[in-house]
């Protein structure tokens, strides 16, 4: 067996919101036992180790993001043609996970001294639910680990932050002939973006330019409100999205936040609220997209693995070769670790 072999298993489990959560992890958890590894946690979530010591670990979810339909082949199927594969997930991270087992599968763990942990998450994809179901038990992670997320085989040591918020303005309800008897929510919300966003622009001018994009960025992601075109809208909601590069941003934007939704008579909550981080005493290669590597209290972090970077696309494949080099990559992590 195979990395690929693995892959095509992986790619057949349904894992779309996580409907075949326990086949896939049963399937790896069969594969682990089998190479002499020991179940330390398992829920929706599985944790298994090999020895009692270790500077490594290695963490991958499982879901997967609902395929659309512009697919050109099954995406449940994995298909080869011309040194790709595709199959849903297969980059965001099948392919990274299928890395995982088939580098720990070849490695003869009798000849080394420190073993390893691996982590297999669930809802990564939504709410981070595994990672946090994890975290929640209060597991002391190894000093060193390794997230399978896609990175075209380039080990990336930083991230972007992460601040999400639902903001909902309120409003009195009333017959548009007569406005002056109500209060338009979608109005307040209105007012507030317009005073918020040249508040963000002094944001914007405090930059990183170790990431892609250098600043923290916002996105306005969904803004609902109202009921019909003649009834003055009572109710406003809000989503907003900020990829934060530095942790002093987060304090500012939350209470420029504060502020303008009690001047607009709004409120505000928030959904995420993850730090950057960058490893110390390092050359600096950050990602610009969350991982489960934010919530890990670990003294390194990296992530790294299979490319190229095309998660959620339809039609998601990976190079072949890259998942071959990505095995010998794992490997020798393995090696220089534990030995």
């Amino acid at each position: 067996m195979g990395a690929k072999d693995i892959l095509r298993d992986l790619i057949g489990f349904n894992t779309e919101k996580d409907k075949e959560n326990t086949k896939i992890i049963n399937y790896i958890e069969r594969l682990l036992i089998n190479k002499g590894f020991e179940t330390e946690y398992k829920s929706k979530c599985l944790i298994m180790k090999i020895k009692d010591k270790y500077n490594v670990g290695f963490l991958g979810h499982t879901d997967t993001v609902m395929p659309n339909n512009d697919w050109k082949t099954d995406p449940l199927k994995l298909k080869e043609d011309d040194g790709k594969l595709y199959g849903l997930g297969i980059c965001d991270m099948k392919g990274g996970i299928a890395a995982i087992l088939q580098a720990v599968l070849e490695i003869d763990w009798k000849n080394l001294d420190y073993g390893i942990k691996l982590y297999f998450t669930y809802d990564e994809e939504v709410n981070f639910s595994g990672i946090k179901e994890i975290i929640k038990k209060q597991e002391k992670f190894p000093d060193n680990m390794i997230i399978g997320e896609p990175s075209d085989n380039i080990v990336m040591n930083g991230s972007k932050g992460l601040l999400e918020l639902k903001l909902n303005f309120k409003g009195i309800s009333a017959h548009s002939s007569m406005p002056n008897k109500g209060n338009n929510a979608i109005e307040k919300c209105i007012e507030f973006l317009n005073e918020f966003k040249y508040f963000y622009i002094d944001i914007m001018k405090d930059k990183n330019n170790n990431f892609e994009i250098g600043y923290t960025t916002m996105n306005i992601g969904k803004i609902e409100g109202g009921k019909s075109i003649n009834i003055v809208p009572n109710n406003c909601e809000v989503l907003i999205d900020f990829r934060i590069i530095k942790n002093e941003h987060i304090n500012l934007i939350l209470n420029k936040i504060s502020e303008l939704t009690e001047k607009y008579q709004g409120s505000y909550k928030i959904i995420n609220n993850i730090k950057p981080f960058i490893n110390q005493n390092e050359e600096i290669h950050p990602t610009n997209f969350i991982t489960e590597a934010s919530f890990i209290d670990a003294k390194n972090k990296y992530i790294l693995g299979v490319g190229p970077i095309n998660p959620h696309e339809t039609n998601e494949y990976i190079n072949i070769e890259s998942l071959d080099n990505l095995v010998n990559q794992y490997k020798e992590i393995i090696y220089n670790l534990c030995n």
